[in-house]
């Protein structure tokens, strides 16, 4: 626990680093911590800061930056963040401008975290823990050739053709669709095999097919997430030169990045910030990463975060990082008809 006075100058060292990506003098912590000590007190407490590994000096005759134990004082010490109304209210009218599919809400949400926050937004599709039956057709093609349209939680449709060992009509077929959708309704892949229903053979066949799909669905990986704002960390001071982007990209193209990158323990709308050398994986050891997961606890799950230089905006980040995670929250509980009464005006104009 550092000292008052102490904690007040390293807040003042990370804020003023994170504007001006330059090294901290002495000079410009009493020109602008409006504190009321000398530029000597300054610098004995500096020396105590970089002693203890709070900041330390690129070269001898430099100012200060923070180390990654700096920032982690610096986010622990924030009160709670909130997004301003303003921008919380512009992003209700952009979210109700959208047509009500999850791409489009995702992509946006990608979108809007990177221009709040001039870094780059990850947002990745909600996975269900188990993927749950919702409803079946059956459309007959052919005599023994059919269609079936799977439909599953969360607006997932699977299609797949289905030949059978004789003719069957399609009044026949919207019988079994009907009755293996009352059946099934609501169900995991594990539930309906538990099931002890007395089935006919092309019930039998249709429920086989039905439980392959559900369970390539369930093994699925997590798809590739929306990305944003690339350009912005890119124009960073910091990475004007060296190759730290060029390692963080190869994830991209190797379909990596999310196993790099989710740590154990993320919570539902919980902000998780990682900084620096605290991420295991070595190419995150430049960058700081503000993470939330949103969704709906049990049955589908995503994350929404960002990721960017050490030297990035904290509060404002975790802010955004925190509304877009509840926003988003909010849409997949109506999309899995669990709506509640919002805090938040989404899909309706402010």
């Amino acid at each position: 626990m550092l000292p008052s006075r102490t904690a007040t100058i390293l807040k003042s060292i990370v804020r003023q680093y994170i504007a001006q990506a330059v090294p901290i003098a002495s000079q410009s912590i009493v020109r602008n911590g409006k504190l009321g000590i000398s530029s000597a007190t300054v610098r004995n407490e500096m020396a105590y800061l970089e002693h203890e590994g709070y900041i330390y000096r690129p070269h001898s005759s430099a100012g200060s930056i923070p180390s990654d134990k700096g920032y982690r004082h610096y986010v622990e010490s924030l009160n709670e963040v909130t997004l301003p109304l303003t921008e919380q209210l512009m992003i209700s009218h952009l979210f109700h401008q959208v047509e009500r599919q999850i791409e489009e809400w995702l992509s946006l949400a990608a979108t809007l975290t990177a221009q709040l926050v001039h870094n780059v937004a990850l947002v990745t599709t909600p996975k269900p823990a188990d993927s749950k039956f919702k409803h079946l057709e059956l459309v007959a093609l052919q005599d023994s050739l059919a269609l079936a349209v799977l439909v599953l939680h969360g607006a997932k449709i699977k299609q797949w053709l289905i030949n059978f060992d004789q003719a069957v009509p399609q009044h026949k077929l919207i019988l079994v669709a009907n009755r293996l959708s009352a059946a099934y309704a609501g169900s995991t892949r594990q539930q309906i095999s538990a099931q002890k229903l007395r089935l006919n053979d092309i019930e039998k066949q249709i429920t086989e097919h039905l439980l392959k799909v559900m369970q390539a669905e369930d093994e699925r990986e997590q798809e590739e997430p929306y990305l944003d704002g690339w350009h912005f960390m890119l124009n960073r001071p910091e990475f004007a030169h060296g190759r730290q982007p060029l390692d963080l990209m190869t994830l991209v193209e190797q379909r990596s990045l999310l196993k790099s990158i989710t740590p154990e323990g993320l919570e539902y709308q919980k902000v998780k910030v990682v900084i620096g050398k605290e991420n295991k994986a070595e190419a995150f050891h430049n960058y700081s990463l503000v993470l939330s997961r949103y969704g709906i606890p049990g049955e589908a799950a995503g994350t929404v975060g960002v990721i960017g230089p050490t030297r990035m905006p904290y509060a404002e980040t975790i802010a955004t990082v925190q509304y877009l995670s509840s926003v988003l929250s909010e849409l997949i509980a109506r999309l899995y008809g669990r709506e509640e009464p919002s805090r938040h005006p989404v899909g309706k104009e402010p």
